[in-house]
């Protein structure tokens, strides 16, 4: 595989825009305002320029000319019908955690705790996941689209509680005064009924946390990061982590090295981002880059030495957008192209490119470096007109068959040979590793699986697979049950790679309540050790992050 030159975009602005805001990722570990050649403040404002006049969302750009050309719909033509989808819960139960909240928060200050807690596990997990999915009867018609509903679930001394509030970002604030939808979303045409001035005028903060430097955030990949305040919930705003970047999408994805650097990406239209913070959350560097193609980019992968990128062929189909359609709609899945894989030095940002057959990856779970080879372990999910045909029949309550996502571990030669891809049947999702290897050779990734129907959507038990010898430990719910992300959360004082427990969360179909559980991580098949149960239900979520005490 040899190193390519990054294809310039036809653009008066593309010099400008390939250009490092700093001159390198200043390796040296400086902070941005020390690094060299600072961008001018001409630059800065092209720049930002550049960035306001797309919505970036999950990659793409949609032209304010698209949005605006929709105006002549009626509002929420393209939503579906709430009512519709109480109707159907009568066949398909256990998608009641798709009905969102009606926008109001919520907490319980003790939960009943089933089994033994480890006195040990102490902290807070925060989620992040869509939270508000209908108004005034109308419904969205993608799980993507409902507005950010963070959760605390906090851990001490064998004792549990919980709270959950809405991010308060520009478009929910401005949907609940009116108690009806005003903006469009990923999967849902509905025409603006306000200004759209960028990427944050749609932002929903729906997917992830994080947090740097003591400050909490909500995540989303096509706009800002909003902070909101770690112990209330009580959001403070989209944050701005420079100037000549405000505005600039920030991933949902960040990784967090064992040393606690932090590295993430924001993708328009034929430009990633590039951002590098120091541990204790100061910007250490950014640069911005030109990418050949428009590219739906949700996650990647770090190694000892590279930032990996898969993708997919995706393109969108602004004529589409113009006459009234979703994103979702708008987009095409040209298998024929095949996925480009993106390898970029850390040090440099140099690029090599490698070539796969077309794929659909949402979610990495780890990669490291060996000899001359770059592994990666990832999930597979099915093409992407597929992956959204199942979501649009889940938001109008309908379950149906599909291909399920699987493991995946791709072995990537960079000194020429042919990419070695080895593929694996289970039914899996949301891979995570221990977060001690988290860009160095791991051995295990832990999984939310699917056992009965593994073409019905939904998880019913937890797996760790390990890579050295392909073995794996399972544990299947006796009661029907639907779970989410599970995370690795090490043992105080350990250092053994899997030496802690799993935590993650799940929702009980007949007694229609949700619940956390937490496993050994050795001893999976052992069942939870404990369960700390809600006196309600809550909305699934995506993404999460453990805090120790």
């Amino acid at each position: 595989m040899k190193p390519e030159t990054i294809v310039e975009m036809n653009d008066p602005l593309n010099d400008l825009l390939n250009a490092p805001l700093n001159a390198t990722m200043n390796p040296a570990g400086r902070p941005a305002d020390q690094a060299a050649s600072p961008a001018s403040p001409q630059r800065r404002a092209l720049l930002r320029r550049a960035t306001h006049s797309t919505l970036a969302l999950s990659g793409w750009s949609l032209a304010q000319q698209a949005l605006a050309d929709t105006a002549h719909l009626v509002n929420g033509a393209a939503a579906l019908s709430a009512a519709d989808f109480e109707r159907a819960l009568a066949a398909a139960p256990e998608l009641l955690p798709l009905r969102g909240w009606d926008g109001q928060d919520r907490a319980t200050a003790e939960l009943r705790i089933e089994g033994r807690w480890p006195r040990e596990l102490q902290g807070t997990l925060y989620r992040n996941g869509p939270g508000l999915m209908s108004r005034s009867g109308e419904r969205y018609r993608h799980w993507f689209d409902g507005d950010g509903l963070v959760h605390a679930w906090r851990f001490e001394a064998g004792r549990a509680s919980h709270q959950a509030r809405f991010v308060r970002t520009a478009k929910f604030r401005a949907e609940q005064e009116a108690g009806r939808f005003l903006l469009p979303t990923l999967g849902t045409a509905i025409p603006p009924q306000r200004p759209v001035v960028g990427a944050d005028s749609l932002n929903v903060a729906n997917t992830s946390v994080l947090r740097l430097g003591g400050r909490l955030h909500a995540l989303w990949e096509g706009g800002s990061a909003y902070e909101l305040d770690a112990d209330t919930l009580d959001t403070v705003g989209p944050r701005a982590w420079d100037p000549a970047l405000r505005g600039m999408p920030f991933s949902a994805h960040p990784k967090v090295e064992a040393d606690g650097t932090v590295w993430n990406f924001g993708s328009t239209a034929r430009h990633l981002t590039v951002y590098r913070f120091h541990p204790d959350g100061v910007l250490a560097a950014h640069q911005t880059l030109a990418l050949p193609m428009s590219a739906m980019v949700h996650d990647f992968a770090v190694s000892q030495r590279f930032l990996v990128f898969l993708l997919a062929p995706l393109t969108m189909d602004l004529a589409q957008l113009r006459a009234g359609a979703s994103m979702t709609a708008a987009m095409r899945w040209q298998p024929e192209q095949g996925t480009r894989v993106l390898i970029l030095d850390k040090a440099t940002l140099t690029p090599r490119w490698a070539e796969l057959p077309a794929s659909m990856v949402f979610h990495f779970g780890n990669a490291w470096d060996e000899g001359d080879d770059l592994v990666l372990d990832y999930v597979e999910a099915p093409p992407l007109p597929e992956f959204n045909q199942r979501i649009a029949a889940l938001m109008a309550g309908r379950q149906m068959d599909s291909a399920p996502s699987q493991p995946r571990v791709l072995r990537l030669s960079l000194s020429g040979g042919a990419p070695r891809l080895e593929r694996r049947d289970e039914a899996v999702e949301f891979p995570v590793v221990d977060p001690r290897v988290v860009g160095q050779r791991h051995r295990f990734v832990y999984y939310p699986t699917r056992f009965a129907q593994p073409h019905r959507w939904g998880f019913d038990g937890v797996m760790r697979l390990d890579l050295e010898t392909g073995a794996r430990q399972r544990f299947q719910f006796d009661e029907e049950v639907l779970l989410e992300e599970q995370l690795l959360v090490p043992r105080p004082g350990s250092s053994r790679e899997g030496q802690g427990w799993l935590l993650g969360l799940g929702y009980d179909v007949r007694r229609q309540r949700s619940f956390a559980t937490v496993f050994d991580a050795e001893r999976l098949g052992d069942g939870p050790l404990a369960r700390a149960w809600l006196p309600y239900w809550v909305p699934l979520g995506f993404h999460g992050r453990f805090y120790a005490a």
